[in-house]
């Protein structure tokens, strides 16, 4: 038993608690599970559980990661505002910095979000 996991063994949130679902429509998480879940594939740390913005989704546009338009080829429908995504840590970050971060889920957010960031800003932007 790995004691860093507690007696459940599943993945935890910010908070310490057992991580949420995040969202199922569209279906998000790096694995496609709905939780934003991470392990060693998941170099951009998909960790931070947020429910999108107009504001967010122009942000990442204009960094390169066009999050609005649909992928059919890769079964993404494209985010519009008010969808829950798992985003990079380090993007969301980013847009803290730039003022357009959009709130969080802190039930859902991956412990793992805070390698990258403070839990403060985190809390900051906790939905209500």
């Amino acid at each position: 038993m790995d004691p860093s996991k507690g007696a459940d063994q599943g993945p935890k949130n910010v908070l310490g608690g057992p991580l949420a679902l995040c969202g199922q429509n569209p279906i998000t998480g790096f694995y496609r599970t709905g939780c934003c879940e991470t392990g060693p594939l998941d170099r951009g740390s998909h960790t931070v559980c947020a429910q999108v913005t107009a504001a967010f989704l122009e942000f990442t546009r204009s960094r390169g990661n066009d999050l609005s338009t649909p992928l059919p080829w890769a079964d993404f429908p494209g985010l519009k505002p008010g969808d829950r995504w798992c985003l990079c840590a380090s993007r969301w970050l980013e847009a803290v910095a730039a003022g357009a971060a959009p709130p969080v889920d802190l039930q859902a957010t991956h412990e793992a979000a805070l390698r990258i960031v403070p839990l403060e800003a985190l809390k900051r932007h906790a939905l209500s």
